[in-house]
């Protein structure tokens, strides 16, 4: 019961599914507060400060580029995050305990020799 288990869970698709769902969402709640407690602030003090800050204005429409730097920097950092705190290390515990591909090295041993043994009959054939 416990070897199914493992299997169950060492399989490719539950852990992406696992990643791109739970840890995406939460990786992305956790940088968007991030984002707007110390990036927007930020990026309204670079960029003027105040009320003007991250943000200009043409014919009384306002366009807020703040917000879309901040967007950018979440993004960034959101990926960032689930690459360390998720995909790297999982990747690290499969080559380390996931299953080891021996068939996969004998077949590939067998067929270096049957196209070493074509490449001897086709040599073969060229000198009569």
């Amino acid at each position: 019961m416990i070897k199914g288990f493992k299997e169950f869970l060492m399989r490719g698709n539950v852990i992406e599914l696992a990643v791109a769902v739970v840890m995406g969402a939460a990786m992305t709640a956790l940088v968007g507060s991030f984002g707007e407690a110390f990036l927007n602030p930020l990026i309204k003090l670079v960029t003027g400060g105040g009320e003007v800050g991250g943000s200009f204005t043409v014919n009384g429409v306002e366009f807020p580029y703040g917000v879309f730097v901040n967007g950018i920097l979440v993004f960034f950092l959101t990926a960032v995050a689930v690459y360390f705190v998720v995909v790297y290390p999982m990747n690290r515990l499969m080559e380390r305990f996931g299953p080891k591909n021996e068939l996969s090295e004998e077949l590939e041993a067998a067929e270096v020799v049957l196209l070493q043994e074509i490449r001897d009959l086709l040599a073969e054939q060229r000198q009569r």
